[in-house]
């Protein structure tokens, strides 16, 4: 009698077989010699700035698209090692209206690109009807 679930079953014994040989998770070992506790994650981008910018935009969800960029904008600025004064801030940083013409164009651009097909990419009707081998279009 064959289980239901006989591949999970295989791969299941295969993991307890390489853990019990010590095999697998070897890595862990080494980490043991090191008295700091073992990191999350070993993508610092992803656990540290890129987790931080998540969490602030998930704790102000319901801004609307040009706010979260610019609540983007700021979190970076206040995190930033060497700040700007407050008068440069005011003449680097975007404005909103300069930040919804930037998304509204590139919205705009993509929207473009999904919509009509570029040279190459649509279907020809002769692709899909063809009666016959027809030399004259096998020119791929």
């Amino acid at each position: 009698m064959r289980h239901t679930h006989e591949r999970l079953i295989k791969a299941k014994t295969s993991l307890i077989s390489l853990i019990k040989s010590g095999n697998l998770f070897t890595y862990l070992k080494e980490a043991d010699e090191f008295p700091s506790p073992y990191p999350a994650t070993n993508n610092l981008i992803e656990g540290g700035v890129n987790a931080q910018l998540r969490a602030m935009l998930r704790n102000h969800r319901g801004l609307f698209v040009e706010r979260r960029i610019k609540a983007v904008l700021w979190w970076c600025y206040m995190h930033s090692p060497k700040p700007l004064s407050l008068s440069e801030i005011l003449k680097v940083m975007p404005t909103d209206k300069s930040i919804s013409t930037i998304y509204n164009s590139i919205s705009s651009q993509q929207r473009l690109a999904d919509s009509i097909p570029a040279w190459g990419d649509a279907i020809m009707w002769d692709e899909l009807h063809n009666s016959g081998f027809n030399p004259s279009h096998d020119w791929d």
